[in-house]
């Protein structure tokens, strides 16, 4: 790290004494909570299981970095809010980080540097890339202790803008940027993620979008036989290539859809009653629902489709979705399971704009698709820390940046001595108690 000891600077007097400051008060983090970090990576295994797919073609006699390491190194960053492969260049020489990584504070060597990093986020080939989006698959799987009975999957693509000459990246007219647009996957009832894949900057096809469900379906397979599968998505992924997958694999759906004249006629009877409430109550907003069966021209076959209808004084606002499911009653259907997957987008805000996900600048798409690998792993990192936070306390459903805030964004010094390696943390730390108690939850069960 660079010397800044001689960066002495005054500050406003206080009760007539002067005050000076200087970066000189020795071995102190300033992400010292980074230690929890680690403990949850070292519960769950989530690095070690991404490095242990890397071929590493080196001599191992003059490795000094090992693959883990440098993953290891560039998570924990992540998910402490540096975003950039330019910040290890800053951190590599940090107590804390290093402790993280395995190594001693003082006397072990520093972590990789940022060309190390850049250098094996472009490393992967195509094949490893799969294996590795595989792995996120496989890591949401290991994260149940049994076969769930049943689970609902939300996917839905999100505005990734780029600023370079990116391959894959295209102009999105709706947008008005030349972007990506990922693909995100989340079990949403446990806010873990399934998987995230880069896509180019247009809206998915549903031959695309079926393809995706093809190879996450097998992939769910190969742990879960016997689970039922929910899949539900807005709009985008209201198409009858999903639809037909999803019926050929006994995989239920619900799916928003665009209403049509033929939709709409077919709901009149239900529709016009709650518009002339409306008008005869003076009521704000007057709401109902109906179902009905309907086959676009697309559409192999009749399917169940439920309709949210909602009159109010600038007209009427009807919502359709389309499902396979029989039951329950439309307003159960539409309110209580569509309207649910609405957490995925707080989910996607918690994997995009808290540890920025969309950090995706590398021209090669299979460098992006490493980077969004590497911050899912973040993501379940943050995710493992929250979940161990007990259910009474305040910060049980904080957001991933209120947790950086409270429990990782802390100063510590750290003092290596002959026998032992001890973290100093405030006195007057306020989230004193529920660091020690994460630290104890987190630690790994006796081998």
């Amino acid at each position: 790290m660079d010397d800044d000891t001689g960066l002495l600077f005054d500050l406003p007097s206080v009760a007539r004494k002067k005050v000076s400051a200087a970066f000189d008060g020795g071995r102190i983090t300033s992400d010292g909570g980074v230690a929890l970090l680690a403990l949850a990576d070292r519960r769950i295994g989530i690095v070690d299981r991404i490095a242990g797919l890397i071929a590493d073609p080196r001599d191992p006699a003059l490795v000094t970095h090992s693959v883990t390491s440098i993953l290891r190194a560039r998570v924990l960053a992540i998910a402490c809010g540096y975003e950039d492969a330019n910040d290890l260049d800053r951190l590599r020489g940090d107590p804390a980080f290093k402790l993280a990584c395995g190594r001693l504070p003082d006397s072990g060597g520093d972590l990789c540097s940022q060309p190390t990093v850049s250098r094996w986020e472009n490393a992967p080939d195509l094949k490893t890339i799969v294996r590795l989006t595989y792995a996120m698959v496989d890591a949401w799987c290991a994260s149940y202790a049994h076969e769930p009975e049943a689970v609902t999957l939300d996917i839905d693509d999100t505005l990734d803008v780029v600023h370079g000459a990116q391959q894959l990246s295209l102009f999105h007219a709706h947008h008005d940027e030349r972007c990506f647009l990922p693909i995100h996957i989340y079990d949403t009832a446990t806010g873990r993620p399934v998987a995230v894949i880069l896509r180019p900057g247009k809206t998915p096809s549903g031959r695309e979008a079926a393809g995706y469900l093809r190879r996450l379906h097998r992939r769910i397979r190969r742990h879960w036989p016997t689970t039922r599968l929910t899949i539900r998505g807005d709009g985008h992924y209201g198409r009858p290539e999903l639809m037909d997958f999803c019926e050929k694999h006994g995989l239920d759906y619900l799916f928003g859809v665009t209403g049509t004249k033929a939709l709409a006629a077919k709901i009149e009877d239900i529709v016009d009653p709650i518009r002339v409430e409306r008008a005869q109550t003076g009521a704000l907003a007057v709401r109902g629902f109906a179902e009905t069966r309907h086959a676009a021209r697309s559409w192999k076959t009749e399917r169940r489709v439920v309709a949210r209808i909602e009159a109010t004084p600038l007209g009427l606002d009807i919502r359709y979705v389309v499902t396979s499911l029989e039951t329950p009653t439309p307003e159960d259907i539409y309110a209580r399971l569509y309207c649910a997957r609405g957490q995925a987008e707080n989910l996607i805000k918690l994997h995009k704009s808290q540890l920025n996900s969309d950090r995706t600048s590398c021209r090669s798409p299979l460098a992006n698709q490493m980077r969004l690998v590497l911050h899912t792993a973040a993501y379940w990192l943050m995710l493992t820390v929250r979940d161990a936070i007990p259910k009474t306390h305040a910060l049980t459903k904080a957001e991933f940046a209120t947790l950086r805030i409270r429990l990782l964004k802390i100063g510590a010094r750290i003092r290596e001595t002959a026998h032992r390696v001890r973290i100093a943390f405030a006195a007057a730390c306020p989230d004193a108690t529920l660091i020690r108690d994460l630290a104890i939850a987190l630690r790994p069960a006796p081998a």
